[in-house]
């Protein structure tokens, strides 16, 4: 039977990481864990304060603090070596999507071997990977409720993908304290990647009426949410909101997944090193656009969220070009994203890459046919 809606992660919101991700040790019976951390967080009276409770009780832990966004697949078969080596029995990643993602990898690496770019072709995450506590720090990726991680392959500039049920956390603490620092600017990218998982998963080929229900509020929450938490990052409400909203979103990747607007994505954000929210966000305008020719419906409804006014006889087109300025609106100027042109890259440049994204591997889950025309479409209208 194929059931469409499934959830193993124990998730809790906090405002005391402090003294709850001990209590969860103590809970869980684990005595050392790695933590994998940004390593700028190292510096935080809230993560000091985590160490220092941490030593107060009793508890030993290795610090691994060398992952980088994009994380190489080196530093992932890296940590997992550490982890052996150091005698750790549980990993707390407190990060970012690419901590989160990286630690992830090393928890799939320590349990079940071999290295972590064998997972991305041929090896299987055979049972539930336990003993991975996710604490994120931004509101965007959804890492920590996701069954999807990607790393590196630095050799040839490739952002590799891994899809396995088995590889999610085994607990996800959400606390807005973390994200109350968060530069604006990562703010606004962050978020706008929440957008995208739910409106690719809310119109993705293996999307159902569960899921597009979920996808459907995520993206409502950040549309009343994400302009406060830009604007007033102190404000506890927002930023928990948008936390909620991310890791649901995180959640609906691993029931309805993502198509071609990550394809692009991908392929563009890796090959122009533009971080992945952003271009995820310059890619949706065009995949909204070629959705609406044969989802009209759902397109529709997305417009409604961006509160788009659309005229009573609007045709397909109408709607898909009419809720694509919409959120064209909602991204530059209430939220003010970065304009595409500040990247200094071609149109040439972006149409060169026009066959990796026909054979990226989320693009089979579009709801329109991938054709070389529809790809080239969405590269002319990138940004």
């Amino acid at each position: 039977m194929d059931f469409k809606l499934e959830q193993n992660v124990k998730v809790t919101v906090t405002h005391d990481i402090s003294n709850h991700l001990v209590d969860l040790l103590q809970l869980t019976n684990y005595k050392k864990p790695m933590i994998v951390v940004d390593s700028f967080l190292l510096g935080s009276s809230i993560i000091q304060n985590f160490l220092k409770n941490m030593n107060e009780k009793g508890f030993s832990y290795y610090i691994y603090d060398k992952i980088v966004p994009d994380p190489p697949i080196e530093l992932i078969d890296e940590g997992a070596e550490l982890f052996a080596q150091n005698n750790c029995d549980a990993i707390i990643a407190i990060g970012g999507g690419s901590v989160i993602d990286a630690a992830r990898g090393i928890n799939i690496v320590r349990l079940f071997g071999g290295n972590i770019k064998d997972y991305v072709y041929d090896k299987d995450v055979p049972s539930l990977c336990p003993g991975l506590i996710s604490v994120p720090t931004t509101s965007g990726t959804g890492s920590e409720l996701s069954n999807a991680l990607v790393v590196t392959d630095t050799k040839s500039q490739e952002k590799l993908a891994i899809l396995a049920d088995n590889a999610v956390s085994e607990y996800a603490v959400l606390d807005p304290r973390l994200v109350t620092t968060v530069p604006k600017n990562m703010t606004i990218i962050t978020g706008l990647d929440v957008f995208s998982h739910a409106a690719e998963a809310y119109t993705s080929k293996l999307s159902s009426p569960v899921v597009d229900a979920i996808c459907e509020k995520i993206m409502f929450l950040v549309v009343k949410y994400l302009p406060a938490a830009v604007n007033h990052p102190e404000n506890l409400e927002a930023r928990e909101r948008m936390m909620v909203a991310a890791a649901l979103g995180g959640w609906v990747l691993n029931n309805g997944g993502t198509h071609l607007g990550h394809s692009l994505a991908h392929v563009v954000g890796a090959k122009m090193g533009i971080p992945h929210g952003m271009a995820a966000a310059y890619a949706l305008p065009a995949t909204l656009s070629l959705t609406a020719e044969v989802d009209p419906k759902k397109i529709r409804e997305i417009g409604n969220i961006l509160n788009v006014t659309f005229p009573k006889n609007a045709t397909r087109t109408d709607i898909g070009d009419l809720t694509a300025e919409g959120y064209k609106n909602f991204r530059d100027e209430i939220l003010g994203l970065p304009a595409f042109e500040q990247q200094e890259i071609t149109r040439e440049q972006l149409l060169a890459l026009k066959e990796n994204v026909l054979n990226e591997r989320f693009a089979a889950n579009s709801p329109f046919d991938v054709t070389p025309k529809a790809v080239s479409f969405t590269l002319n209208q990138f940004g």
